[in-house]
């Protein structure tokens, strides 16, 4: 009955495991170990883990596999592994997936900790790399070959809303045997396009919309059960990845609200977009499914929404994005994007300020943009707040 479901009662009810006592809301199992009744039972299950059968919390436990269960569910996968966050889960998959000699292409539009796992970890170890315009598909086709291993990137990248044809990046990888790993943090759980897709392995930032609160980080690495349950399992229990039986449980209570929260949100999202549309102290606003952005047709195409995040290019760079941020009196100033507050984000500054001011060109992360990160405030209080701070901007 639960395949028939859809993600929104998957979220709620997906992977349930009650104990004895038959609680309604999940139990949280806070514990690093198991007990077994005899010698025999523990070699067994040393030997082979049947679905329902624990260890070591490090290799899996009940509140956690319900928490994979219910994500695995809503995006569509047959199998997860929940990770400390979502750095662990791109690092663990790549790295889990990847070895010396293997070819590796992504978007250059990656968020900075992906490019260093890339560039700075991978590379060192004999992964070779190409970064192409994600949004060329030409470029992919180019840059795609026969002994490509693994094709990586952001559905919607993160902080400039790139959208990635996903279709055709995922045809062209398929036609060499290449695996696809779609980061969906910007996409959100709810509107998830990578299955639908074709992408074999969907990541996601759990600190994110899951969490949606500001409490938790944690991430999920969601694909095949053979993919899941073989080498990205057996890479993330040694090495230490897995998400703790709190944040799972935590999780899991996020996920009876997720789509209402993320749905109000990125409703949100697109109505600051249109109001903010032509300011006079404003040289572009961008959102993904907004008519003003270069690929809408195709983010529309992909799904029926852009997300909760928009970002607005302030005229008068650096100097006149702090007066703007300054200003702002309900928008937070944070780093994180898609809680439940709104926040503004200066990525040159910040997320991205690593980046070589070359990369950060290309890419387009300039000294005017800010990144804003709808919430569940009123969307007029927003909207005046936001317009008010652009007045004192000049």
């Amino acid at each position: 009955m639960s395949n028939d479901w859809k993600p929104r009662t998957k979220a709620i009810h997906m992977g349930t495991r009650r104990s004895q006592y038959n609680e309604l809301s999940e139990a949280m199992f806070m514990t690093q170990g198991f007990v077994y009744e005899t010698a025999e039972q523990a070699e067994g299950r040393f030997q082979s883990l049947g679905d329902d059968e624990f260890i070591y919390a490090r290799y899996g436990n009940p509140t956690v596999r319900m928490f994979e269960d219910r994500i695995a569910g809503m995006l569509g996968y047959e199998d997860c592994f929940a990770c400390t966050s979502g750095m662990a889960a791109v690092s663990g998959a790549l790295t889990a997936l990847l070895k010396a000699g293997d070819h590796v292409v992504a978007a250059r539009a990656l968020f900075g900790s992906c490019l260093y796992v890339l560039e700075d970890i991978l590379a060192r170890f004999g992964v070779e790399i190409t970064l192409v315009d994600g949004t060329d598909n030409a470029a992919w086709d180019a840059a795609i070959r026969p002994d490509t291993r693994l094709v990586f990137f952001e559905s919607i990248s993160n902080p400039t809303l790139e959208i990635v044809d996903m279709r055709h990046v995922v045809a062209k990888a398929h036609s060499v045997g290449a695996l696809v790993l779609a980061d969906d943090a910007m996409a959100t759980p709810v509107y998830s396009y990578a299955r639908a897709c074709g992408a074999d392995i969907a990541i996601i930032s759990t600190t994110k919309h899951v969490d949606g609160q500001g409490r938790l980080l944690g991430g999920a690495i969601c694909g095949t059960k053979e993919l899941i349950r073989g080498p990205i399992e057996a890479y993330m229990k040694h090495t230490g990845g897995a998400m703790n039986p709190f944040t799972a449980w935590t999780h899991l209570k996020a996920l009876e609200t997720i789509d209402l929260r993320v749905r109000a949100q990125s409703d949100a999202a697109l109505k600051l977009a249109n109001a903010l549309d032509g300011h006079p102290r404003l040289h572009a606003v961008r959102y993904p499914t907004h008519p003003s952005h270069p690929q809408h047709d195709l983010a529309l195409a992909q799904a029926p929404s852009g997300g909760t995040v928009f970002a607005i290019e302030v005229k008068g760079g650096k100097e006149a994005c702090f007066k703007f941020l300054n200003a702002l009196q309900l928008v937070t100033i944070s780093n994180n994007f898609a809680d439940a507050k709104s926040i503004a984000t200066h990525p040159a500054t910040t997320t991205h300020q690593r980046l070589p001011q070359e990369q950060k060109d290309i890419l387009g992360i300039t000294d005017g943009m800010v990144r804003m990160s709808a919430g569940l405030e009123d969307v007029d209080d927003l909207i005046a707040d936001i317009k008010q701070a652009l007045e004192q901007s000049a």
